[in-house]
């Protein structure tokens, strides 16, 4: 081999020997940029405390949370909005009242409750113990300051335009804090599967109707939102066989009686029967009016029927 094959085989060699210290530094370049890079991403591991859709309180990491973006489906879109130009109100004639139940059936079979689940409550009144006792249905009343509505911390329970107190049960998660704000005791919890479980899946979710209803959710009377979107009286007050209830717009100063369905003027109803709200001292502007049980047109039903009013055996 003379001189000129050495000069080549070392320069080869050489090449060889920087391509190998080469490839080594560039792996080991990359590899300490991979873990700077690690490094940098490591979650930091602060834990934070978060109430789930199922009302249990978890520990979650900081850095681990997302914000969710609501899918307002349409019919919960229009439930939120109300409808425009109208202020909804009731008025209820305690002179009326009989306790037929018809009202609450009604209220029952549309929200699809249990028979010992109400959205109207019907108590027993006396204003003295020498005066006679009357029955009062009591609903939500649909305040236009409600307390329920500042304490939900989800936006749930919300106040439309129209007047109208709703609950969207695809946000609530069952805190009952508004159970707890409202004087009224007009919410009741959903402490079993819904009853109509089964017939409802599937179903896509009206707020203006509560149906599907679902369990460790909140629900009380919603005014028969969906009957007023499509023009008709609610529910309670179309199946009131005595005349109790009067349905309408305050905007228009026009109410409808549910039985004979006569109009009449909202102003001069509430004027000429000294009609009131209930526990108006709160300063939660309710949207139900009263009227007095003055000149009544029956007789209350005495002890006996009170004590079975009582056990439920009406």
């Amino acid at each position: 081999m003379n001189k000129k094959d050495d000069m080549i085989g070392t320069r080869r060699d050489f090449f060889k020997k920087f391509s190998l210290i080469g490839g080594g530094i560039a792996a080991g370049g990359a590899a300490l940029y991979s873990g700077y890079n690690y490094e940098q991403s490591k979650p930091d591991h602060n834990y934070v405390k978060v109430l789930t859709a199922d009302n249990k309180l978890v520990e979650v990491p900081k850095d681990s949370i997302r914000e969710v973006k609501v899918d307002v489906t349409m019919l919960q879109k229009r439930g939120r909005e109300g409808l425009k130009g109208h202020r909804w109100t009731w008025v209820i004639d305690l002179s009326r009242c009989k306790n037929a139940r018809k009202c609450v059936e009604a209220c029952q079979s549309a929200h699809h409750l249990r028979p010992y689940e109400y959205h109207i409550t019907t108590l027993i009144m006396q204003q003295r113990v020498d005066t006679p006792a009357y029955f009062m249905p009591k609903p939500c009343q649909h305040c236009d300051n409600p307390p329920c509505v500042e304490v939900c911390p989800v936006n749930a329970t919300f106040k439309r335009q129209d007047g109208v107190v709703l609950i969207d049960n695809e946000r609530c998660i069952g805190c009952r804090f508004c159970m707890a704000a409202c004087p009224y005791s007009a919410r009741i919890f959903h402490w079993e599967d819904p009853v109509k479980e089964e017939e409802d899946r599937g179903k896509p979710y009206n707020v203006e109707l509560n149906i599907p209803q679902r369990k460790g959710t909140i629900t009380k009377c919603l005014m028969s939102s969906d009957r007023l979107r499509e023009g008709k009286l609610p529910y309670c007050v179309s199946a009131c066989p005595n005349s109790v209830y009067y349905f309408g717009d305050e905007n228009e100063d026009c109410v409808t009686n549910g039985t004979t369905k006569e109009t009449v003027r909202l102003s001069e109803l509430l004027k000429v029967n000294g009609g009131y709200h209930l526990m108006e001292e709160l300063g939660t502007k309710p949207r139900i009016y009263y009227l007095p049980p003055k000149n009544r047109n029956y007789d209350f039903p005495g002890p006996e029927a009170e004590n079975g009013y009582k056990e439920g055996k009406t």
